[in-house]
């Protein structure tokens, strides 16, 4: 009987390592200054389109700050905070025949790399979400109230953002869900073509590489 109890309790083994895994994807931030940058370029512009008449006269001084802080954000979020905060990047090139190419990457799990943390990965969705739905609030308080002139710069508002919202929408699916190429193509291609159709080519069916790393 003793034998048998012994032989029992040999089996039993105490994992808490996923436990503590676990616990710190949930709590912690692993990367504060990608997370502040993250919401700080896009806060502060919409925070500076909305005092532009409390806080100064100039129209063109109001417009190119607000501009540039757009413009900071979508480079930083595209580029930066994405890679970091929830391994995703994508981005456009043109091959040496003229080709554009949608590449969207999703990095691969593995055990010598950490997975982001839920935290992060909050903050990164939330704010990627949010902000260019206030934008849209914006455009429709403009078109009504008559300021025609804000209209530009609300317009470059959503489409920066949007930009990246749906390119890393596009890296989520891709990753997660084995989205087909075509698919994937045609939602680029409409995207970016409503959002900037001068400044981004049309992306061929052939065109899409979807890669991990």
């Amino acid at each position: 009987m003793k034998q048998a109890l012994v032989d029992d309790t040999e089996d039993v083994s105490l994992d808490f390592g996923n436990e503590e895994e676990l616990a710190f994807r949930k709590a912690k931030i692993r990367h504060p200054v990608a997370t502040f940058f993250h919401l700080f370029f896009r806060v502060s512009a919409i925070i500076t389109y909305v005092g532009c008449d409390w806080f100064s006269r100039s129209f063109v001084g109001c417009f190119v700050t607000v501009l540039l802080l757009l413009s900071f954000d979508f480079w930083s979020v595209k580029n930066v905070t994405g890679r970091l905060m929830v391994g995703l990047r994508w981005w456009n090139q043109i091959d040496e025949d003229g080709k554009s190419h949608w590449i969207f990457e999703a990095r691969k799990v593995s055990p010598n790399t950490v997975a982001a943390t839920e935290a992060e990965a909050r903050v990164f969705w939330l704010g990627l979400i949010i902000c260019p739905m206030i934008w849209i609030v914006f455009f429709f308080s403009s078109l009504f109230s008559l300021k025609l002139k804000w209209l530009a710069l609300v317009i470059a508002g959503i489409s920066l953002q949007a930009a990246n919202l749906y390119g890393y929408v596009l890296c989520k699916m891709g990753g997660e869900s084995g989205i087909s190429k075509v698919t994937a193509s045609f939602l680029s291609q409409t995207v970016f073509q409503t959002a900037c159709p001068r400044d981004f080519q049309k992306p061929g069916l052939e065109g899409l590489e979807i890669h991990k790393y």
